[in-house]
């Protein structure tokens, strides 16, 4: 999503440099007992949530396409949106207005991205199928050898096997993974077994999968989808 920032209130300030850095993902921006869906966010999520599209003031003389869903209900909305691929970033204020109002008068309350829900990610009870795992894949081509490693957040269980490709699309058949990492230098070169699934496909940097910041960068990433 490309927005220009120009002439904006601060609160679309904060929204902007929040969204820049989840790009590939709707925004839940918390908004008081709401989390609110601005610009493509919220087109995409009404269509996907059937729920109304609205507007929020105006951007560039423009109306703003707006949505929301009550933060008491969001685990629903979350679950539907996961379930048809959408990753979302839940942003919450993480400062009371009160808090805010003491830095001054027109001061808005501060907020941060503190989960990246994505299908292979999920932990809560609420959104997962009780009797089956929901894995996270991630598969790994170095130097002509082939690796796939899975893990179930929400039990801990982790497995890593080596396989060949031709081998490779009976065991992301047997595991059903719901999303799989891999290295943002396959491209469009992606072994034709983990295209044919309905898992979601989430590039990573290629430094995810280097055995010299392997470890490093998993940890960042257990840190930010938590």
């Amino acid at each position: 999503m490309t927005i220009v920032a120009k002439k904006i209130t601060p609160m679309m300030e904060q929204f902007f440099n929040i969204k820049k850095d989840y790009s590939d993902a709707l925004l839940f921006y918390r908004m008081g007992d709401f989390y609110e869906l601005f610009f493509e966010d919220a087109i995409k999520a009404s269509e996907a949530l059937n729920i109304t599209l609205t507007s929020r003031g105006k951007h560039l003389d423009q109306k703003i396409p707006m949505c929301g869903v009550p933060v008491h209900s969001a685990d629903n909305y979350l679950l539907s949106l996961i379930k048809k691929g959408f990753k979302v970033a839940v942003c919450e204020q993480v400062e009371s207005p009160a808090e805010a109002k003491k830095r001054g008068y027109k001061a808005i309350v501060k907020r941060d991205v503190v989960r990246l829900v994505t299908p292979g990610t999920l932990t809560e009870e609420s959104l997962l199928e009780a009797r089956e795992y929901n894995f996270l894949c991630a598969f790994s081509e170095i130097r002509g050898k082939n690796a796939l490693a899975w893990v179930d957040i929400s039990t801990g269980d982790f497995w890593v096997k080596s396989c060949e490709k031709t081998h490779l699309g009976s065991l992301i058949s047997r595991l059903a993974p719901k999303e799989i990492l891999v290295s943002e230098n396959m491209g469009s070169a992606l072994p034709e077994a983990l295209i044919g699934f309905k898992a979601t496909i989430t590039p990573l940097s290629n430094l995810m999968f280097e055995s010299t910041s392997a470890k490093k960068g998993f940890v960042s990433f257990i840190k930010l989808i938590h």
